[in-house]
């Protein structure tokens, strides 16, 4: 599903990432692990094509991201904390996502909202949301219409223990309707449960574990 081949990127004159070389195979779940500032959001940046990279490339499906697309498709993405409009209400933030691309309608954004926990009819502006609130928003956002491809950035973050076995669980579901999905994580458990394969980042190199 997704290829990177002597990847690199310098910003000013710092060296962010160093010759990346990796593939993640289609229908798992692929861990990434490493300290902040490890390299690891700027890699996922790449691979979506947010950032271009000073060398190398990234194919995505049989696709050149820079060449043969702007970005990926068939995606759903969580790097860093998801933005909304903070006086809308959930659904009202989704309804307008998906008006972008007009996939799908209400009722398949009712039905995500409520596969992640979250209640469609909640009035509640998300400015009001708990953090574990907007997490569970922000995968909604990712896979309401439903890609084959998932990049998420500390997914678990601001979950409680509940919710943290709700996501990992339902992550393990999409797997088995054979989604690739690519996490960072500083989590020991997810390694446990959820990595099909472990990647570690230390300064901008990558080292494949498992």
């Amino acid at each position: 599903m997704i290829s990177v081949h002597a990847l690199s990127l310098t910003i000013g004159r710092t060296e962010i990432l160093r010759n990346i070389e990796i593939s993640f195979d289609a229908g798992k779940i692929h861990g990434l692990i490493g300290r902040n500032g490890s390299g690891k959001t700027m890699l996922m940046k790449c691979i979506c094509g947010f950032v271009r990279p000073t060398a190398g490339t990234v194919t995505v499906a049989g696709k050149q991201i820079g060449r043969d697309c702007d970005f990926p498709d068939s995606m759903g993405i969580i790097i860093e904390t998801p933005g909304f409009i903070p006086y809308y209400s959930g659904y009202r933030n989704l309804r307008l996502l998906a008006g972008l691309n007009r996939k799908i309608g209400r009722e398949e954004i009712r039905k995500t909202m409520q596969t992640v926990g979250l209640d469609p009819d909640l009035k509640r502006h998300v400015r009001k949301y708990s953090l574990g609130m907007r997490q569970r928003l922000g995968l909604a956002q990712a896979i309401m219409e439903n890609p084959d491809l998932l990049i998420l950035d500390e997914p678990m973050n601001g979950l409680d223990k509940e919710g943290v076995s709700d996501m990992r669980r339902y992550l393990l579901d999409l797997r088995s309707q054979g989604k690739t999905i690519l996490i960072a994580s500083h989590s020991a458990e997810d390694i446990a449960v959820l990595f099909d394969t472990v990647c570690e980042m230390d300064k901008g190199v990558l080292t494949q574990q498992a």
